[in-house]
C-alpha cells in the first residue's frame, strides 16, 4: 500500500565490509549473495517497497559495479507513476573532489536530490542487515512523537550493547543520550539487563536533516550519522529525537516460532554464516518463505532443482542446481550448482554456479560463486592444503569469488 506521505528512501550501499572479506573482494557489502537466491541489499529494499515506500535512491561507492548491475536486473519498477523509482546514486561530486567520507556526507553531496523530491519525510536506512521491516509502524510512531528524528533501535543485552551506538532514553521515548561504542552502556528503561542500540535506519524531517548537516560541514566535524549527526541532535533542545523499539514492528505473515524483531549485521564471516544456519530447520529462526512479506530479487529463470540420488537433510538448494549422489547435511546451495558423486557438504554455504567435483568434502566452508572444487578437494580449516586467498576465521573457511564463466 502507497504511503499517503511523501518519503524518499535513501538507502547506504557504499559499504566496504572488510571484515567480509575474500566474499567483499569484487563487491560491496550490500551485494554479496545470501540465503541461495538474494543479495543483501535486497532486504532492505523489500522493507521499502513493502512498506508503501516507492521512491528510493541507492548511495553506492565500494566497488559497485556487481550491486549496480543486480539493481538493474532485479529492481526495475514499472509503473505510470512517476515518483515509482529505484535509482542508483554513485559520488558525482558535486561539492567537490572527493569521494563520499562517510554516510552523512555521501546524504549532503545529494542535496539536489532532496531539494527536487521535496519529501515529507525522509528514511535513511542502511543496506548491509538481514530483517524485516514494516517502514510504515515506525512512520506513524515518528509523527505521533512529533519528532524531528526518530532511530530505529535493537534491545540487546548490556553486555553485547558496546559494539554498537546506543540510546539513553526516557519512559516516554525520548532520546536524552547517546554513547557510540560505550564501555558502560545504559539500560533501557524498564527493562534492566537490555539497552538501545541503534539498528543505522533512522527517519528525519527534511528540515532537521539538512540543517545538522550544512553545520556538520561547516564545523568540519565528521560527517557519519551515528557518530555525529544523532548525537548533535539529541544535545540540541531544538530537536526532539525517538527511539523507535524494532521489537514493536509487526510485520505480517511472520510465523510464530520465528525470532521476534530478527536483525543480523552480517559483517563478519561468522555473523554471516550463522546467518544463514537461522535460515534452516524445521522452525527456522527467519523463515524467507513469506507471502505476505516477500522478500523481492532478482528473477532466474531455471527449473527447479533435481536430485538424481543423495542424502539430504535440512538443506535449501537453488533453482537450476543439480545433486547426483552427494551427502548434503545443514547447507544453502545456491543456484545452477552441480553437485556430483561422492561429495560431502555439511554446515557450508555453496554460491551459485560452482561445480563440486566427485569425492570432495566441504565442512564448514563459505563457498563464493563461480568456483570449480576439483575431485577429491578438501574445504575445510583442517585441509591438508588450502586454497590461494582463502580465509579462516576460528572454525570457518571462506573461497574467494572463482572467474566468471558459463557452466
Amino acid at each position: 500500500m502507497r504511503s499517503d506521505l511523501r518519503i524518499l528512501g535513501l538507502v547506504m550501499a557504499g559499504g566496504e565490509g572488510r571484515r567480509l572479506l575474500p566474499l567483499t573482494e569484487e563487491r560491496s557489502k550490500p551485494s554479496v549473495p545470501f540465503g541461495g537466491s538474494y543479495r543483501i541489499v535486497d532486504f532492505v529494499l523489500s522493507s521499502l517497497l513493502n512498506s508503501g515506500i516507492y521512491s528510493n535512491f541507492v548511495l553506492v561507492q565500494y566497488r559497485s559495479q556487481s550491486l549496480i548491475h543486480h539493481l538493474r536486473e532485479g529492481w526495475r519498477i514499472s509503473t505510470p507513476h512517476p515518483d515509482d523509482f529505484i535509482t542508483v546514486v554513485p559520488p558525482q561530486m558535486r561539492v567537490g573532489r572527493v569521494w563520499y567520507r562517510g554516510t552523512a556526507d555521501a546524504v549532503y553531496q545529494n542535496f539536489n536530490l532532496i531539494y527536487d523530491y521535496r519529501p515529507d519525510l525522509i528514511a535513511v536506512f542502511g543496506a548491509d542487515h538481514i530483517y524485516r521491516m514494516h517502514i510504515g509502524h515506525m512512520v506513524r510512531f515518528h509523527r505521533k512523537k512529533k519528532a524531528d528524528l526518530t532511530v530505529a533501535t535493537l534491545p540487546v543485552p548490556v553486555s553485547e550493547a558496546s559494539a554498537f551506538g546506543v540510546a539513553r532514553a526516557r519512559e516516554d521515548d525520548t532520546i536524552v543520550a547517546w554513547e557510540e561504542k560505550p564501555a558502560d552502556p545504559p539500560e533501557m528503561p524498564g527493562r534492566p539487563g537490555w539497552s538501545y542500540s541503534s539498528m543505522g535506519n533512522y527517519i528525519f524531517e527534511p528540515g532537521a536533516l539538512v540543517n545538522v548537516l550544512k553545520r556538520v560541514m561547516e564545523e568540519d566535524l565528521e560527517p557519519d550519522f551515528g557518530k555525529t549527526i544523532v548525537p548533535l541532535m539529541v544535545e540540541d533542545p531544538a530537536y526532539r529525537v525517538a527511539a523507535y523499539d524494532f521489537h514493536r514492528n509487526e510485520v505480517p505473515g511472520v510465523k510464530p516460532y520465528e525470532e521476534k524483531g530478527y536483525w543480523r549485521d552480517v559483517g563478519t564471516l561468522q555473523a554471516y554464516w550463522s546467518a544463514h544456519m537461522d535460515l534452516l530447520g524445521a522452525q527456522p529462526r527467519f523463515d524467507l518463505n513469506n507471502r505476505l512479506w516477500p522478500i523481492h530479487s532478482q528473477s532466474y529463470h531455471r527449473a527447479s532443482p533435481r536430485v538424481l540420488s543423495a542424502t539430504l537433510e535440512d538443506c535449501s538448494l537453488g533453482v537450476g542446481s543439480v545433486v547426483d549422489g552427494a551427502r548434503i547435511v545443514r547447507s544453502v546451495i545456491g543456484r545452477n550448482t552441480w553437485i556430483e558423486t561422492g561429495a560431502e557438504i555439511v554446515d557450508s554455504i555453496v554460491m551459485d554456479h560452482c561445480r563440486i567435483g566427485h569425492d570432495t568434502r566441504i565442512h564448514r566452508g563459505i563457498v563464493d560463486r563461480y568456483n570449480f572444487i576439483q575431485d577429491g578437494e578438501v574445504i575445510a580449516v583442517d585441509a591438508a592444503q588450502r586454497r590461494e586467498g582463502a580465509k579462516v576465521e576460528g572454525d570457518l573457511i571462506a573461497i574467494p569469488r572463482g572467474r566468471t564463466r558459463p557452466i
